[in-house]
């Protein structure tokens, strides 16, 4: 590896752990640039390319990995755990969740308990968020 790709990875490293950090809280795509040092569209191009999904995504998935978290390990409504985790409606909060995992929250709490009995590092890897679309996961199998 190039020391140029070295240098560009590492900035994209600390834009990814700012969002790993403030997942819960607004992020815009101008202060993540800033803090990889780059411009708005270069962000989203390289960022994509080193981590092989853009920035929203990733948010995305993150934010749902923690509400994954929170639905099997808390008795918290689902309306709470949407809000604490970022997202600004239940709508997109269940859409989203959907689309990622494959099921609704409601769903997912239920089969969650389920799992209580499994081994947790097997229950986390079974319930692990995929970072492919519905279209690459058919192709992956």
């Amino acid at each position: 590896m190039s020391r140029a790709a070295e240098e560009r990875n590492r900035f994209m490293l600390r834009a990814r752990d700012r969002i790993d950090r403030d997942y819960a809280k607004p992020l815009a795509i101008p202060t993540l640039a800033r803090v990889a040092c780059v411009s708005e569209s270069h962000f989203i191009r390289t960022f994509r390319a080193v981590f092989g999904e853009t920035p929203h995504r990733y948010l995305q998935r993150r934010r749902v990995e923690r509400a994954m978290f929170l639905l099997r390990e808390t008795e918290r409504s689902i309306t709470e755990i949407c809000f604490d985790v970022g997202f600004r409606s239940l709508g997109s909060f269940t859409s989203t969740f959907t689309a990622i995992v494959g099921e609704p929250p409601t769903i997912y709490r239920r089969r969650a308990a389920d799992l209580r009995a499994v081994p947790a590092c097997f229950a986390r890897a079974w319930t692990r968020p995929s970072s492919f679309g519905e279209a690459e996961t058919s192709r992956a199998v």
